[in-house]
């Protein structure tokens, strides 16, 4: 029985495969730098889903962060540059988890509808645990990328706002 047992185990183990690597979100900005995006399907799949079907499209290329606030967060993904826009895309339920909003944390941004998100994001300059579970979670900038997130131009909106160039998917 045990050897029955050790055999399905492993015959199982072998069927799933290896782990997949994660995939990516390139951001290309205006500021001449890039940043990745390490997408969090295993916390938000269908905001993953939606995410990458509108980068894939190109519907983020040329894009500006149109809220931008020092200490807090870079908001894009609206393409009137006005915060009030988004896709044609159906608005995607919450998918809310116990992920903390660090520093490089991607959320979705959306208005008092918890399931109004669309297409526009935020990446967190800083720590914003008052969000926890109360947006969704959907990918994570590397501290090394976050140099590039760092020079974006602050306003609401900036003077003169920076771009994502070019969104892709890796």
């Amino acid at each position: 029985m045990i050897k029955k047992l050790g055999l399905a185990a492993l015959a199982a183990g072998m069927l799933a495969g290896p782990a997949l690597a994660a995939e990516k979100l390139i951001v290309e900005t205006s500021k001449g730098c890039s940043f990745d995006i390490t997408l969090r399907a295993d916390l938000a799949p269908k905001h993953v889903k939606q995410i990458t079907k509108l980068a894939k499209e190109g519907f983020y290329d040329g894009i500006v962060f149109h809220r931008v606030i020092d200490g807090f967060m870079a908001q894009t993904g609206d393409p009137t540059g006005t915060g009030m826009g988004g896709s044609n895309e159906p608005d995607i339920q919450a998918e809310f988890t116990a992920e903390h909003f660090a520093r490089g944390t991607v959320g979705m941004a959306r208005s008092q509808d918890p399931n109004s998100a669309n297409s526009q994001f935020f990446i967190m300059f800083a720590e914003g645990g008052f969000l926890d579970s109360n947006y969704t979670v959907w990918g994570k900038v590397d501290e090394q990328g976050m140099a590039c997130v760092d020079k974006i131009a602050r306003g609401e909106p900036p003077a003169k706002p920076d771009k994502m160039v070019k969104v892709t998917v890796k």
